[in-house]
């Protein structure tokens, strides 16, 4: 039952659709925070873009610069978060952008 080739097809080609926005998010993202006016989100490095579940949510995964508090610089980016997913959605080719989560780690 679990062999159907088409569903295998299928999920294949899902993955690969939230693997390649994962990739363009992960651009835009970078491409984005270097242009922002803030020392503390200059300095964010763009570890990873996850589904979070799926396409319809991203977690953004960032490492903090080192002597920036973690909450400081989720904070920062929970503020231009409608910047970022504006320039997310510039970058992809869907009809919704996605929702963006933004995960902060130590550097």
């Amino acid at each position: 039952m679990g062999d159907d080739p088409f569903t295998g097809m299928v999920a294949s080609k899902a993955e690969r659709k939230e693997r390649q926005l994962c990739r363009q998010a992960h651009e835009a993202l970078s491409e984005a925070l270097a242009t922002l006016n803030d020392s503390i989100l200059l300095e964010v490095w763009v570890a990873a873009v996850e589904p979070a579940p799926d396409g319809s949510r991203l977690a953004v995964i960032v490492q903090a610069p080192r002597g920036a508090p973690l909450d400081e610089v989720k904070e920062r980016l929970e503020r231009v978060a409608g910047y970022l997913r504006s320039e997310v959605a510039s970058a992809i080719h869907r009809k919704r952008a996605p929702t963006l989560v933004f995960q902060v780690m130590p550097p």
